[in-house]
């Protein structure tokens, strides 16, 4: 009777790896990436309604409910896992509760490794436009780094796809990009490319207790943005930055919802100040090709 060595990759293939926020689109993507890595049967997902993974579960994929306001049910879902990726919560109000809830779960129940996604920032004081996005992340990864847990913090840069809803739907009529981030700039980041990377992280070695720095390799103003658009479609696109006041009137008299009046302002005003224009290879180092592009990007949407 022979004896099975366990190689190193028999012995990845043996990770349990789950995966929250199974249902949404940076979720979803992850999902596709590490199915082309490791098989169904090693992949977990979390998600809230059981029957909107009723698709997951037929590709061979465990799906357990589970609810970062509900500490018990992360706790159930958690048993047996060995790699937690955890999706940031996507509210606001009330997600530093629902991230402590995350990480004393995997920590109760043994999780050997938490690859987190967090937020990128140079100001991390509440002086900072997005300091209301950037403060649970700090928290969290606080936590993950006393838990005694290994942690793979991703601080990911701006999504790339946010872009047509800063730009508006309707800008091949108005012609205008209107935005009050004067000539600053973002290095925008396809979600596709952060999954991908995801998936790669997951199914490798040697990533633990490391931060990545996840963005784009070039950063863009709204008036490349704008230029871009022009040469895509051949209609002419400006770029206008009005103060924050103005834009704020204009946004609320447009009948804009005041939460995203504050989330477009803030992410804009983080542009101007040069809080979100850090660049790196990061992404062409971890998966072996360059980040995608924002005019590629462009050009799928216009």
């Amino acid at each position: 009777m022979g004896i099975k060595l366990l190689t190193k990759q028999n012995r990845s293939e043996m990770t349990k790896i789950l995966i929250t926020g199974a249902t949404g689109n940076l979720g979803k993507s992850v999902i596709k990436h590490i199915l082309k890595k490791t098989k169904a049967e090693n992949i977990a997902v979390l998600v809230r309604n059981i029957e909107k993974g009723n698709d997951l579960k037929s590709q061979g994929i465990d799906v357990r409910v589970g609810d970062y306001t509900n500490y018990q049910l992360l706790v159930d879902a958690f048993k047996g896992i060995d790699k937690l990726y955890f999706i940031s919560g996507s509210e606001f109000e009330g997600r530093s509760e629902q991230h402590k809830n995350v990480v004393n779960a995997a920590k109760e129940v043994g999780v050997k490794q938490v690859v987190y996604t967090s937020f990128l920032r140079k100001d991390e004081t509440s002086a900072s436009p997005i300091s209301f996005v950037v403060a649970d992340h700090i928290e969290t990864e606080i936590w993950l780094k006393e838990s005694g847990m290994n942690y793979t913090i991703l601080k990911h840069n701006l999504y790339m796809d946010m872009l047509p809803l800063f730009i508006g739907d309707n800008v091949l009529e108005t012609g205008v990009i209107y935005q009050p981030a004067g000539n600053g700039k973002a290095a925008f980041t396809l979600r596709e490319d952060m999954a991908e990377i995801a998936a790669h992280l997951l199914t490798t070695e040697g990533h633990e207790n490391k931060e990545y720095d996840i963005t784009s390799d070039k950063a863009y103003s709204y008036r490349d943005i704008a230029a871009f658009i022009s040469g895509i479609t051949g209609k002419t696109i400006d770029y206008t930055s009005p103060s924050v006041e103005e834009f704020n009137r204009t946004m609320t008299e447009a009948g804009v919802p005041e939460m995203y009046i504050g989330l477009f302002a803030g992410f804009s005003l983080a542009m101007e100040k040069g809080e979100l224009d850090e660049t790196n290879s990061v992404i062409e180092q971890l998966i072996g090709r360059k980040a995608t592009s924002v005019e590629d990007y462009l050009k799928t949407v216009y």
